[in-house]
């Protein structure tokens, strides 16, 4: 079997943030399978099979006089995921409390060290929002806990909460290639109490679960959170992220509409990450 050609797509952005975090994830939309954030922007591939005229058209962004974008394109026969993401990432350390990196890197001195290999998938703790939920999960007393990451990603949150005690854990991502990054990250950690499922918000129907996180974006999360509300149990907490500053009242009112009340919020370059309570 043939290995398939990319398109690689060579962003430069100003400013860097949030253009970066916007583009990469309408890049994602639209197919774009892998992104390499540089010092100037972020490199995105898409396989030429899956590449059509017009394709950016439906990247917004792009159409914006709020931000600056220039890119150059060309065909790659061959790209080695893992050559490119290890010559960008950085391990990371949150609070001098936790820290997330890759298997090359050294050991660092903290309570909490989470080993991980991104590929294609998000969450490498990088981004705003993964960073914040790491925040939250490490304040959150979760002993005995049964807990849902939804829209796992590499499983880096499911995996801490493990860590800091939950007895049950399930991660979902509709991704392919998070699910499977998500089972092969819980495997290198040595997690005994995670299970990893594809699919949707419908998986979790007739779930019960004490805590639910939540890292997607602002739509998803106006149409799931029913359905987080309907599986905690009495009392349970909701941490969601993925959104911005200006969605936070938005968000509020439709947890509210199910009897989630806010308790408090993080904010990082604009991104929000916010706790709510099932009363």
């Amino acid at each position: 079997m043939s290995n398939p050609v990319y398109l690689g797509f060579y962003f430069k952005v100003s400013p860097l943030q949030p253009t970066t975090e916007i583009l990469i994830a309408e890049l994602g939309y639209v197919g774009f399978e892998s992104f390499v954030e540089t010092e100037d922007g972020v490199n995105a591939f898409v396989q030429k099979e899956d590449w059509k005229e017009g394709l950016l058209d439906d990247i917004h962004i792009l159409r914006s006089n709020e931000f600056k974008i220039e890119y150059t394109s060309e065909e790659i026969e061959q790209v080695n995921w893992n050559i490119e993401w290890e010559k960008n990432f950085k391990p990371i350390i949150v609070d001098d409390i936790c820290s997330v990196r890759a298997p090359f890197h050294e050991k660092p001195d903290t309570k909490y060290d989470i080993v991980i290999e991104p590929k294609m998938s998000f969450g490498t703790g990088h981004h705003e929002t993964t960073h914040m939920m790491i925040q939250h999960i490490l304040k959150m007393d979760l002993k005995g806990k049964k807990v849902l990451d939804m829209g796992c990603g590499t499983g880096v949150l499911a995996i801490l909460t493990e860590i800091r005690g939950a007895s049950q854990i399930e991660a979902i991502d509709i991704d392919n290639w998070c699910y499977l990054n998500t089972i092969e990250n819980v495997e290198r950690n040595n997690c005994s109490h995670i299970s990893a499922f594809e699919g949707d918000v419908t998986l979790i129907q007739g779930r019960n679960y004490d805590v639910v996180i939540a890292n997607i974006n602002r739509n998803i999360l106006l149409h799931d959170i029913q359905y987080y509300a309907k599986s905690l149990k009495a009392n349970g907490k909701l941490f969601l992220s993925g959104f911005y500053s200006d969605d936070l009242d938005m968000i509020t009112a439709e947890c509210l509409k199910h009897n989630l009340h806010f308790i408090d919020h993080s904010s990082r370059n604009n991104w929000i990450a916010a706790s709510y309570e099932l009363k």
